[in-house]
């Protein structure tokens, strides 16, 4: 029997997104000591009109929220896709512990791909980055949602 992890919960969110009509991205920030959900988020660009509503986004404004800090340095964070420079750039500002995600995004991702904000000089935080966690599964949902809509 195989027990549910956290990038579980992540790619729920991202086939929710998907159901949405949304890029399907989704991201769950985690307390590691306890394995508790903080926050969960997946895409909702189009339905709020805002670009800046990924996922990431969304899971640290509300685990910030949650946690009445701008700072999270005890929480890791799972997402289905590599950040892109904007959501690199608030995993760092928030100070997130382990960053774990899916499917590598050589077109747009920030931290392994183009912009790599979080290895530059002037991050002001470095989380640990684990890349690949169930790519296969992060990369198939992407490449589906995009397929239906050629």
């Amino acid at each position: 029997m195989r027990f549910p992890s956290h990038m579980d919960t992540a790619l729920e969110e991202a086939r929710a997104a998907a159901a949405r009509g949304e890029t399907p991205v989704g991201a769950v920030i985690v307390a590691p000591g306890t394995g508790t959900i903080v926050a969960s988020a997946g895409n909702r660009t189009r339905e709020l009109s805002d670009p800046t509503a990924h996922a990431e986004i969304l899971a640290i404004r509300a685990a910030c929220a949650a946690a009445g800090s701008e700072r999270l340095p005890d929480l890791d964070l799972y997402v289905t896709l590599e950040p892109c420079a904007m959501c690199a750039a608030a995993i760092a500002a928030a100070r997130i512990r382990r960053l774990y995600y899916g499917a590598a995004d050589p077109k747009s991702g920030g931290v392994e791909h183009g912009a790599r904000v979080l290895s530059h000089s002037q991050a002001h935080h470095k989380p640990e980055v684990y890349p690949g966690l169930r790519e296969a599964e992060a990369a198939a949902l992407l490449r589906a949602f995009f397929a239906a809509r050629r």
